[in-house]
This record gives structure tokens, sequence and C-alpha cells, in this order.
């Protein structure tokens, strides 16, 4: 699993591979901070799935935060005026389930590189490269190349794979750092998991890649084709527009295509013997074909049948 994942990021020196993004993130706190301060933004102290907040769970490791800037502006300065001898590295934590927009200012991974110490990174949806289509969405080989010594990441959300988190090293000094910490069988991954991931890795295009790939044309082609299988219904074509969500790139959104149907569909299609699931928008029920896949239209032609008999 490891030369997969070094094969997709070569710019790692080393990777270990834990349980969950959380676990990721315990563990290198755990080995390089548990005897001395963590600098961390005030804009970075998220709160994650489940009611999990960052600052308790960095805290539950034995470090100390030293909390820099405010709620939406920190500047370098911060980070450079608040290190001391007991400082043990910089964390960079990536919102990835909101966004703040307005009078707003962070640092760089690259800016923070500057000071004499090692930057950590979670960039928390697990993006292994650039995504042209979130361009807002940090990476594993950008924070590598702009001077992280350690990137945390999930494998599941953006990457596609199983839930399981994704630690990625400078140095492999770091990595065996983290396997031989008494933390690291607490946090180990299984044989199943370390499998799915590395098919995501190596393996055919991922669900979540071709959903984001697929193109407003592609879908526009599918949902006509779908009006014309439902002649005589209340059932049209139209533009929409879908969000990424699920944990990943907070406020993106992608030109998409679907269908348009009366409200009383919400309710029905999520009783039939294949659900769907719908919005309302527009006093309409609404069904994006972004992430349904091309093989399902037939069985989603089907339910909407179904849903109009019922």
């Amino acid at each position: 699993m490891s030369d997969a994942l070094l094969a997709a990021v070569p710019t790692a020196a080393g990777v270990h591979v834990v349980n969950n993004g959380a676990a990721a993130i315990a563990l290198v706190t755990a080995a390089m901070a548990s005897d001395g301060e963590i600098i961390i933004s005030r804009g970075e102290l998220v709160e994650i799935g489940a009611g999990f907040r960052i600052p308790d769970l960095l805290a539950a490791t034995g470090a100390r935060l030293r909390e820099v800037g405010t709620t939406n502006r920190t500047h370098l300065h911060d980070y450079a005026d608040a290190v001391t001898a007991d400082t043990r590295m910089i964390l960079k934590v990536h919102p990835s389930n909101y966004r703040v927009d307005g009078f707003t200012s962070s640092v760089s991974v690259a800016e923070l590189s500057s000071l004499p110490l090692p930057v950590v990174c979670d960039i928390g949806s697990g993006l292994l490269h650039p995504q042209p289509l979130l361009p807002a969405e940090p990476d594993v080989t950008s924070a590598l190349l702009a001077g992280a010594a350690v990137v945390t990441a999930s494998g599941d959300k953006l990457l596609g794979g199983p839930q399981a988190g994704l630690i990625f090293a400078d140095d492999t000094s770091r990595t065996e750092l983290f396997r031989r910490h008494p933390m690291a069988r607490a946090y180990r991954v299984d044989k199943l998991t370390l499998a799915a991931l590395e098919a995501t890795v190596v393996g055919p295009t991922v669900p979540i890649v071709t959903m984001l790939q697929t193109t407003q044309a592609q879908l526009e082609a599918r949902a006509v084709g779908l009006v014309s299988l439902l002649e005589g219904l209340d059932v049209h074509a139209r533009a929409m527009t879908s969000t990424v969500g699920g944990g990943g790139a907070p406020g993106s959104e992608l030109p998409s295509y679907g269908l348009s149907l009366p409200t009383r569909f919400g309710a029905r299609l999520r009783g039939v013997s294949v659900p769907v699931l719908t919005r309302i928008e527009d006093g309409r029920c609404i069904v994006d074909l972004r992430a349904i896949d091309q093989r399902d239209l037939g069985t989603l032609a089907d339910s909407i049948r179904q849903a109009a008999s019922g």
C-alpha cells in the first residue's frame, strides 16, 4: 500500500496509513509535540464530524496549543511572534466542511515554511494532486512542494476510497517515528481497508472522480434522453448547479443538468422500490444527474414511473 501511495505522490519520502483522518492528526501530534506547544490559527480550530473538535483532539495528546491571530484574520508575524523554545510544530488545518468569506486573511504553507519549525498541514479531503475543477481545495502534492514537513488527509471524501487517515512526510525518519510510536497500534488500519485504498489509488477511476469530470453537456444529453423515455409525464430537462459537499470543497459548485418534476414526486420517490433522493427548488422536485451513474438511468426512469403511478 505504501508503495502505491508513494508512486501516486512522488514528492513524499514516506507515508503511513491509520484508521481515519482524526487519528492521523492525533498520531502526528503525539509523536512530534506531546511534550511541547503547537502554534495554530484561531480561524482553524475547527469542529469535525460528530461534534469532535480539533483543539480537544490535540490537547488529548498532551500537547499545548498556542492560538494566534483572530477568527477571520491571521498573519505570518502572528506565528513568528508565538515561537518559543517549547514550540514543536506549526499546524495548518484546512476547514474542509465550511467556508469563511469577507474580511479574511490566512497564511500559506509556503509562507509558514519560512519559519524554523516543521509545518504540519491537514488538508482534510484527501486530494493527492491539484483538481482543476476545485482550485481552492488543497492537495497533498502541492502542500509538500510548498514546504510542509507532514501532510495528513482522509482516504475517503474527495479521494473516493475507504475511511482511512493518510500521513505523508518529507523525510522517512518522520514516518518511522509515527510507525514506532506506542499509539500507532491503536490507530492501525485493517487489511481490507488497505486493499480498498490500494484499489482506489491504482485501480479504475473511482465514482467521485467520474462525477466531478462529467461535463454539463453530457448530463444534458442524459436528461434529454430520460425525458423521452418518460413521455407523457410532467418531467423536463433543466440546467442546475451541483454542490460538492461530503466534507470536501465547501462552497464549490459545478454546472449540472437534471430533471424537474412536480413537488409531490419528492416524497413519492423516497418510497419506491429503488428510492431516489431529490431536492425542492423553485417549486419543483429536482433530480440532479451528476451523482447518478449512467448505468442506473434506466432504473431511475423506472422509479419515476413507479412514483407517478403511486
